[in-house]
């Protein structure tokens, strides 16, 4: 067996990624997260958003635990524009799935109780949804499970992962 590092797998998880039609996008933190999740959530809804209505989408995406918001996601979000009319956000098309805008991103950093750093992330119109923590030939598999465990605990609560 020939030796491959994480940054080898790394690199060859987002090419094959690429290849099936994702766009590889630079986000280094929590900031370009959210700048992105804009630019994606307006590009898909054909419109723009106002920063206040942005944060009434981002307050909205951030409530409940994991199953709650996979039930959000899939709904449509009533969003009470700033000339007093209501908007119906949506968040992806479940019925054309190759109508949405599908994203990967590498080692994003995410500050919270500890500074943590996630080696592949997926994201469909701007929502990071899968997060991929790889491991050299030779590590054990629950360390990766282990390591997104305290992912879980110590930064992806309250927040868009």
């Amino acid at each position: 067996m020939t030796h491959q590092s994480e940054q080898q797998l790394e690199n060859t998880l987002i090419n094959q990624l690429q290849r099936l039609g994702f766009t590889l996008v630079n986000i280094q933190d929590t900031n370009d997260l959210y700048v992105n999740l804009l630019k994606q959530l307006e590009k898909f809804n054909n419109t723009e958003f106002s920063e206040y209505e942005f944060d009434q989408i981002v307050n909205y995406l951030h409530k409940g635990d994991r199953f709650q918001k996979a039930k959000t996601l899939r709904d449509r979000f009533v969003l009470h524009r700033d000339d007093g009319t209501t908007f119906w956000v949506r968040f992806f098309n479940t019925d054309k799935w190759c109508k949405n805008e599908y994203q990967v991103t590498h080692q994003v950093t995410q500050k919270g109780k500890y500074e943590n750093r996630y080696d592949v992330t997926l994201l469909i119109n701007g929502l990071p949804l899968v997060q991929v923590e790889l491991k050299r030939r030779g590590m054990e598999m629950k360390e990766a499970f282990n390591q997104i465990q305290r992912y879980h605990k110590h930064t992806f609560t309250g927040t868009l992962f």
